[in-house]
């Protein structure tokens, strides 16, 4: 299953971010290594978020991420949330669907 995490950031975040950077990018890689973490960044114009796709078996592996992230612990995200994201197209669908001829 995929999951969708989505952070709200602080308008202060830029301020912060930094002190947390190097934490927040090497429990990203550490995800991201056991197959746990897919994709992951923060949006372009404005920089006002990010998103984070997470591949397994239920939400508490992006659950487990947002527990140990010293982005949401200490730092420049103010609300998060964490959607299933049914994918249907591509490679690494999960629930992959052709259409019919």
């Amino acid at each position: 299953m995929h999951f969708l995490l989505f952070y709200e950031l602080t308008p202060q975040h830029l301020q912060h971010r930094d002190q947390f950077r190097a934490e927040h990018l090497r429990l990203a890689w550490e995800f991201q290594q056991r197959g746990e973490l897919i994709l992951a960044g923060a949006y372009a114009d404005p920089t006002d978020g990010a998103a984070l796709l997470f591949k397994g078996d239920s939400r508490a592996v992006a659950e487990r991420f947002v527990a140990a992230d010293p982005y949401v612990t200490s730092g420049p995200v103010k609300n998060w949330r964490i959607r299933e994201w049914t994918t249907v197209v591509g490679q690494d669908a999960t629930t992959p669907v052709r259409g019919h001829h």
